[in-house]
């Protein structure tokens, strides 16, 4: 990749150090110092401005500032791993002309300017200790190449008043400028959602996935659990993404908008061995309380909730806007070390070319706003509402996978009369199931337990309507079909798309035709060797 040689002038004080180090801060460029070239060339000058100036103008009229590019020749050369240096600061034009030369189009220059007196006051107020400074501003100003270096400003490629605009609003229009932060929104987020009612195997498909990315991210709550196969026991994520385990080398993000139980948490993290420089924890996550769980109890009794708490802190975060204080993980002590702004984080990685997966929770058939109100949950479950708590643009979006299970369930009805936990169609037994699947009836009863709450789960016929709905919500790419064995129990054997039974490859042509995508990837059991990928990406 090309080398980008970004040159920095403008008065003293005007802001070039300062736009120097955020540049380096936030792209990972490499600043150069010319001072500090010009001790490489005379070891003996003292760091003082003054003796530094006179060296200046002495090298300037005896190489017409040529020394510059010399010097800055033999840094680049011994720094072959950085694509950015920024050379703060160019004084006069020799030293850029003489540098595009060299570089060509890979030279941009930027130069900074500001009123007098606003100049005059930042340089009464600095204290820096990286070279003695003038008495007065008025001292700098005796220099007669000081004089003329707000005339660069005419040959410059950006001028930008540091009068009017915040040190990171110059860092914005800077990095734009250079092109830093990108030249479009490049599709490289991955979207995981389910399409029913949740417990669809999202769990087992995203863990399978995620040694292909480099950032994986989560959002949603604790309110259901995703397993992964391990031997002897199961993984099972509550909070972070499904993968952690599976991509030793991806970054893990939980996104703005989940919803965590601090102590679930914190099990997680521990299990997991996560260090901070791997874990990311937007400060703005949401913390359920004690008394949150409590208020759901009689969501618990009237549709089955999972009581987790997740909806009452929601509504509180709504609620309690400019009332009270909302307790956030950026005000818990143990969780500091993880905190950053998750939207850095991602679009850094997008800026950067890195592939992100993001998984989300429960199902399509429970979204706050296009399931059956009021047996949803709490927040949307679409891919646009994980993606919102993600905070990624939808122009982001690479591929969306919608996992769906060949038998939907819904979580045990509650014990009071006349509830349930929402409507399904065609409900039936696990019995009926095991007649026609052959497998065991202790397996399945044993299989379709809630992670969370280890109730009982309804079970039903595909409901071709919920997916046909659920299809027209997140468009999906491509569909993941899971627990083809309930078709049959000879698919926990196949290893291969045409090793499935002739009613299972009848039965997929169906949902492809329906979901207006191709079955990609195929669940066959819970193990290790689960899946049949028949992707062409």
């Amino acid at each position: 990749m090309e080398k980008l040689i970004v040159l920095l002038s403008g008065a003293v004080a005007s802001g070039k150090s300062t736009l120097a180090s955020l540049l380096e801060r936030e792209f990972n460029c490499q600043v150069i110092k010319t001072w500090q070239l010009l001790q490489a060339i005379d070891p003996k000058v003292t760091p003082d401005r003054g003796a530094l100036q006179t060296l200046g103008e002495k090298l300037d009229k005896k190489t017409g500032g040529e020394w510059v590019i010399e010097e800055l020749d033999k840094v680049i050369r011994s720094l072959p791993s950085y694509r950015v240096f920024v050379v703060d600061a160019v004084r006069i034009d020799g030293q850029i002309d003489a540098i595009r030369r060299g570089y060509g189009r890979n030279v941009k220059h930027i130069h900074l300017e500001a009123p007098l007196e606003t100049l005059a006051s930042r340089y009464e107020a600095r204290n820096r200790t990286s070279i003695k400074e003038f008495e007065s501003h008025a001292e700098v100003l005796k220099d007669k190449t000081e004089q003329a270096v707000p005339e660069l400003a005419k040959t410059a490629d950006i001028v930008i008043d540091t009068h009017r605009n915040t040190p990171d609003d110059v860092l914005v229009r800077s990095g734009c400028h250079l092109g830093l932060y990108g030249r479009g929104y490049d599709r490289l987020v991955d979207v995981l959602i389910g399409g029913q009612y949740g417990s669809e195997g999202k769990g087992q498909i995203a863990a399978y996935l995620a040694p292909e990315y480099d950032v994986l991210i989560r959002v949603g709550g604790p309110n259901a659990g995703h397993s992964v196969y391990e031997h002897p026991t199961p993984d099972v994520f509550h909070s972070l993404p499904s993968g952690t385990n599976r991509s030793a080398n991806s970054k893990i993000v939980i996104g703005a908008g989940a919803v965590v139980n601090v102590d679930t948490l914190w099990k997680e993290i521990i299990t997991c061995e996560l260090s901070p420089d791997r874990l990311t924890i937007d400060p703005q996550v949401l913390l359920i309380s004690g008394k949150d769980i409590s208020r759901e109890s009689a969501n618990v009794k009237s549709m089955g909730s999972t009581g987790q708490g997740v909806g009452a802190a929601t509504a509180r975060r709504i609620l309690d806007r400019g009332v009270r204080s909302v307790p956030m993980a950026r005000d818990v002590e143990k969780l500091r070390p993880y905190v950053r702004t998750a939207h850095e984080v991602i679009e850094n990685a997008c800026r950067n070319g890195k592939r992100v997966l993001l998984e989300g929770t429960q199902g399509t058939g429970l979204s706050l706003y296009h399931g059956s109100y009021p047996h949803v949950t709490s927040r949307d479950t679409t891919v646009a509402g994980c993606l919102a708590e993600a905070g990624i643009s939808p122009s982001r979006v690479r591929k969306v996978l919608m996992v769906c299970r060949t038998y939907p369930i819904r979580v045990q009805n509650p014990e009071a009369e006349g509830k349930h936990s929402g409507p399904m169609s065609q409900e039936i037994s696990l019995d009926e199931i095991a007649q026609r699947s052959g497998i065991a009836l202790a397996e399945l009863q044993k299989t379709e337990t809630t992670t969370t709450t280890r109730r009982r789960r309804r079970i039903s016929e595909f409901d071709w309507r919920l997916l046909k709905r659920a299809s027209e919500l997140n468009a999906p790419t491509d569909i993941a079909m899971t627990f083809v064995d309930y078709l049959g129990v000879e698919n926990q054997n196949a290893r291969r798309f045409e090793q499935l039974t002739d009613v299972t490859l009848r039965f997929i042509q169906e949902v492809e035709r329906v979901a207006g995508a191709p079955v990609s990837l195929i669940a066959t059991r819970f193990h290790h060797r689960s899946i049949i990928d028949r992707r062409g990406w």
